[in-house]
């Protein structure tokens, strides 16, 4: 889906990271919860509460999944699943425009 439709979105931004991870809240008409957002060069780790689904718009960047071994490489588009109560790894080598959905 590129866009959403009948949203509500929260003014304040997440702001994570000195301001190089940043995104916004968008409250869809069913009640849940996705947050667009940008993420600028550097090594980050984020742990989550519930699952997520991380999709990335654009950008060049690793990424280490809980669980994993070996860093997925990302150039472009994906999408990737988090686990509840985890955590995940991300060296990110360009802007990255990402959308991240909570189940």
């Amino acid at each position: 889906m590129s866009q959403f439709n009948n949203a509500t979105i929260v003014k304040a931004a997440n702001v994570y990271y000195d301001g190089k991870v940043t995104s916004r809240t968008v409250i869809q008409q069913d009640g849940s919860k996705v947050t667009l957002g940008i993420m600028l060069p550097g090594t980050y780790e984020f742990g989550t509460d519930g699952a997520e689904i991380m999709e990335i718009l654009s950008g060049d960047l690793d990424v280490l999944l809980p669980g994993a071994t070996e860093w997925l490489k990302i150039e472009g588009q994906a999408t990737f699943h988090v686990p509840a109560h985890s955590k995940f790894s991300l060296e990110i080598r360009s802007v990255t425009d990402y959308c991240c959905s909570y189940t």
